[in-house]
């Protein structure tokens, strides 16, 4: 291997005793599915033995960008909101209830 490829396979290899693992603070993701709610699915589930599913939903990015701002900022989480607000719109179910 040449000059670099043995720098780079060192570096794959090696990291020194200071240096944290992860992204630095300049480059965490901020991808915004990827946050855990504050309950766990099942508390949202009718049904214990029901699979949970996504509900998908496309909104303009500046939408989502302020509701997600809005829910941090409140210490909701959106699927609470979002299930919260179809609950109160259609209801559940005739053999479900909310937890």
């Amino acid at each position: 291997m040449g000059k670099y490829g043995d720098l780079i396979k060192q570096g794959k290899t090696s990291k020194p005793d200071d240096q944290m693992a992860g992204k630095p603070d300049s480059q965490t993701d901020t991808k915004q599915g990827d946050q855990q709610t504050s309950k766990p699915d099942d508390q949202i589930a009718g049904k214990p033995d029901e699979p949970m599913k996504n509900l998908c939903v496309k909104v303009p990015e500046s939408w989502r960008r302020h509701w997600a701002a809005e829910a941090k900022r409140t210490g909701k989480t959106m699927t609470d909101v979002m299930v919260n607000a179809l609950t109160e719109a259609f209801g559940l179910p005739d053999d479900q209830q909310t937890r």
